[in-house]
């Protein structure tokens, strides 16, 4: 039985650790990030500095960059392998709490071992101690509770093996996957403890592909086979279970045209016949019209968010839906059938059930005639002449054409996640990473170094605004240290263009939405300066062809480049005029204000309840 400190006996069960799934297997927790203080420095830290190639250390510069960093890496591993983060007590524990949320919201798996007060209380109030008067116990850490899929803190060493094991089962659970917290108490991190060698014997964790119910997929296949009019929406659970293929056998062998969420963009090509793009308040209009017109909506491994439904207004009043899922808590959303297992397997079974029925050629004669339209749109918005300075959505149209098939465009916050869905094209389902689940500004170069980690076979491009961009900037700096090679194109606007458009829609008149001083002069901000500062190879474009030369000298070298290039904040892409429930006063004394409360009042009466029984 191994002596060890329980900060040294969990390093050395994470690198124990592997998920298995199709028979592939690889390392569960391949790496830790940190940044160490008061409350982890003896005990992980130490114990992180003795492992060595058994459980690599990255330091990072903040801790929400940290979390953010292993949800991209989780996303990019198809949720089979994620990072530690490990922090101090006090503020470098309450820093996780956003991008916890973050993971939790987007399903992804992340394992956080905050530092904490002590457990034996001996030296109470201990620096950065938050001292309810409550209960002893409780901490700043508990903050993170609920943002955890699990959370559990380890008062005695006797509790650590239960609760490392149940952190791996929900870290490697496709239903219930997101963060997991362990805060380690700094006195017990040091505590030693002997331990039994089965704790340290390498454990394989099988991620299941659970299997439907056959009378549920008998239900749905029912119902699907009785469409005329279907659209099938794809979701980020497509691309996590590797259903690509399976989908676009479903697409083919049936007529169904093909939506796709945020995270789903990139399931069915870009190109396919069937392929309808984006859908939703970021959508097409070829998406958003078929949509409005379905009978039948077989939604695969998607969450429909309000941004995905437009509110609730997107699809029919008649609309049937069908809900291919891993989890019961989405299959159910919107009144829906429930299919509930893995959706590789389930839409290969739905498929089989439906042989024999495809759509009327007149139905997808219409989806042709509308992809024509909207490419044709779409091409207008991602074109501007050489000579031409730079629009965003042509600055997208630059970037998706250097990233080519493998390349891969990483967004998160701002305006470009819209434009950025409705104009990018995909061939490769793992091309394009928005985190839009929670929209966090400051997720895109933190989550670059991510996406990087798990697949350096490919070129990485972060598209981030001014706004997102000042929110978390230091994280530049651990790509630089860590070797980490990105392409990031920074677009700059002096502003925050999506809010300053939300703010006049709603009748705010921009208010807080540009970077000015309080006479309203421009603020004298050089962020490519500041970008150079951190360590990062600096290039500025002010027209389109600098803009292409930057992009392919960026993809040529082997450092972190970042291309700045300005925009006019108050050009907008196309829009395919979809709602989104954003609520407006209902009494104002502006013209502004009033119209904007009757065009709010306007939507919400399109709005549908969608409670057919399922």
């Amino acid at each position: 039985m191994p002596r060890l400190t329980v900060a040294q006996a969990v390093v050395t069960f994470l690198a124990r650790q592997f998920s298995e799934r199709d028979g592939r297997r690889q390392r569960l927790v391949p790496a830790c990030f940190g940044i160490f203080g008061h409350g982890n420095v003896a005990g992980l830290g130490e114990a992180l500095a003795t492992a060595g190639a058994d459980l690599p250390y990255h330091l990072c510069r903040t801790e929400q960059g940290m979390v953010h960093t292993a949800a991209a890496y989780a996303r990019m591993t198809d949720r089979l392998s994620t990072l530690a983060c490990t922090t101090s007590i006090g503020p470098g524990a309450t820093n996780l709490v956003t991008g916890a949320a973050g993971a939790t919201i987007n399903r992804l798996p992340v394992l956080l071992l905050p530092g904490d007060i002590f457990a034996t209380r001996v030296a109470n109030p201990v620096l950065q101690e938050l001292e309810d008067p409550r209960s002893y116990d409780v901490s700043v850490t508990d903050a993170l509770r609920p943002v955890s899929r699990y959370w559990d803190r380890i008062n005695r060493p006797e509790q650590l093996p239960v609760a490392l094991l149940a952190a791996m089962r929900v870290l490697t659970d496709p239903a219930e996957t997101g963060a997991v917290t362990l805060a380690l108490p700094q006195d017990v991190q040091a505590e030693a403890y002997d331990w039994p060698d089965e704790l340290f014997a390498e454990r394989v964790w099988h991620v299941p592909r659970p299997r439907a119910d056959e009378a549920a997929l008998a239900r749905a296949a029912g119902i699907v086979r009785a469409a005329r009019r279907p659209l099938l929406v794809a979701g980020g659970g497509v691309i996590y279970s590797g259903a690509t293929e399976a989908l676009r056998r479903f697409a083919e062998e049936h007529g169904v045209p093909v939506a796709e969420s945020q995270a789903g963009t990139g399931a069915l090509r870009h190109d396919h016949p069937l392929a309808l793009g984006a859908v939703g308040v970021t959508g097409t209009t070829a998406a958003n019209e078929i949509a409005a017109g379905a009978d039948v909506v077989i939604g695969v491994g998607t969450r429909y968010s309000d941004f995905t439904t437009a509110s609730g207004t997107l699809f029919g009043d008649g609309t049937r839906f069908v809900n291919l899922n891993v989890t019961r808590f989405d299959a159910a959303k919107l009144s829906g059938t429930q299919v509930v297992g893995d959706a590789r397997e389930s839409l290969t079974v739905l498929g089989e059930a439906c042989a024999g029925w495809a759509t009327e050629p007149a139905y997808r004669e219409s989806v042709t005639r509308l992809r024509e339209r909207w490419t044709a749109v779409a091409d207008r918005a991602r074109h501007a002449d050489p000579d031409a300075p730079p629009t965003q959505t042509a600055v997208i149209g630059a970037v998706n054409d250097a990233a080519g098939p493998r390349g891969v465009v990483v967004c998160a916050a701002g305006s470009m996640p819209g434009d950025l869905h409705r104009l990018w094209r995909s061939e490769d389902p793992k091309s394009y990473h928005v985190e839009y689940g929670y929209s966090c500004m400051g997720y895109e170069i933190a989550g670059g170094i991510g996406v990087k980690l798990a697949a350096p076979e490919r070129e990485v491009f972060v598209l981030v605004g001014d706004g997102s961009y000042l929110m978390l900037p230091s994280e530049l700096a651990t790509a630089v240290a860590e070797g980490v090679k990105l392409v990031v194109v920074l677009v700059d606007n002096s502003g925050f263009a999506s809010i300053g458009r939300l703010s006049e829609s709603v009748g705010a008149h921009r208010l807080g939405t540009a970077y000015a001083d309080r006479s309203g002069e421009p603020l004298p901000i050089d962020l490519g300066a500041n970008a150079a500062s951190l360590g990062a190879d600096l290039i500025r474009v002010s027209t389109m062809a600098q803009l292409r030369a930057a992009l392919a000298t960026a993809k040529a070298v082997t450092r972190t480049t970042v291309v700045h290039v300005r925009t006019d904040r108050f050009e907008a892409g196309p829009d395919a005029g979809a709602w989104w429930d954003v609520p407006v006063a209902e009494v104002s004394t502006t013209v502004e204000g009033r119209a904007a409360r009757a065009a709010y009042e306007a939507g919400r009466k399109t709005r549908r309840t969608h409670l057919h029984p399922g």
